[in-house]
């Protein structure tokens, strides 16, 4: 994107917006008088503006005059609503992002009354530390240009990657929905230690810093996983007696299994 600024308006003011106007405000990708919140709610709106410095309205008319960029961060049950509301005031100068789980783009598409470049996210909750995984897919009208932003965007969150709309079910079930299987995780391994006979707080100090650290340590060391769990994993050691204990339960196989059911769940809720 290099250094131009874009302004930026939220439909909705919840937590994913949120946090997406912290994330970019901290990268420099627009300044609070930039980004402009159509939320109903007057304590959020006043919270948010003093909060972030940013415009915040009730009014569906202002943020498309102000902004080039909307993004529409409402729960999907809200869409036709919304859309409505939207109809008319959205024309060819806006780029459309919507973090709506199960609204296709041909929805998006067939909501507004010109054509649109239409940009839909899977976003997920650790965005919220500006610490998530997004994927995003455009329809045939988006720009280079645009990718550009919806990379800039997303990546002031995260990380962020460019997808087939085909494969956004499999993301939801990956990305999406992972962070629920990562926190069984974290609540197993704490058991596990107080079990072992650790106390909860310390139990709860070192699970949270081994996951973060591993998770690190992968993520900037660039080897394969299994590289990594070789280095931890000493002939006639401990770590392999409890990687046998994993083995026998399937932990693989469970989580696969975990990820694809939930890709067929999204493909159900959106079809």
């Amino acid at each position: 994107m290099g250094t131009t600024r874009i302004s930026i308006g939220f439909v909705g003011g919840g937590q994913m917006a949120e946090a997406m106007v912290r994330g970019i405000l901290a990268a420099g990708l627009a300044v609070p008088e930039q980004i402009t919140i159509a939320e109903p709610m007057p304590a959020r709106r006043e919270s948010l503006a003093k909060e972030y410095g940013v415009t915040c309205t009730q009014d569906p008319a202002i943020l498309c005059q102000k902004s080039e960029v909307l993004v529409l961060a409402v729960k999907p049950q809200l869409a036709a609503t919304v859309l409505a509301a939207y109809r008319p005031l959205v024309d060819e100068r806006h780029l459309v992002f919507s973090i709506m789980a199960g609204v296709t783009l041909r929805a998006l598409a067939e909501a507004f009354s010109v054509p649109v470049r239409l940009i839909r996210v899977m976003p997920n909750t650790p965005a919220l530390v500006l610490a998530g995984a997004a994927a995003f897919s455009p329809n045939d009208q988006v720009t280079d240009r645009d990718r550009e932003i919806a990379m800039a965007l997303f990546s002031a969150v995260g990380t962020c990657v460019e997808v087939p709309e085909h494969l956004l079910d499999a993301v939801t079930g990956l990305s999406g929905s992972g962070p629920g299987y990562v926190f069984a995780f974290i609540e197993a391994m704490i058991d596990a230690g107080v079990l072992a006979g650790l106390p909860r707080p310390v139990a709860e100090q070192l699970t949270v810093q081994t996951v973060l650290g591993s998770a690190r340590l992968a993520q900037e060391s660039g080897e394969h996983p299994a590289m990594l769990k070789g280095r931890v994993t000493s002939p006639g050691g401990t770590t392999i007696a409890g990687l046998q204990v994993l083995e026998k339960g399937a932990l693989r196989g469970v989580v696969m299994d975990a990820v694809v059911a939930a890709t067929e769940r999204s493909r159900a809720l959106g079809g």
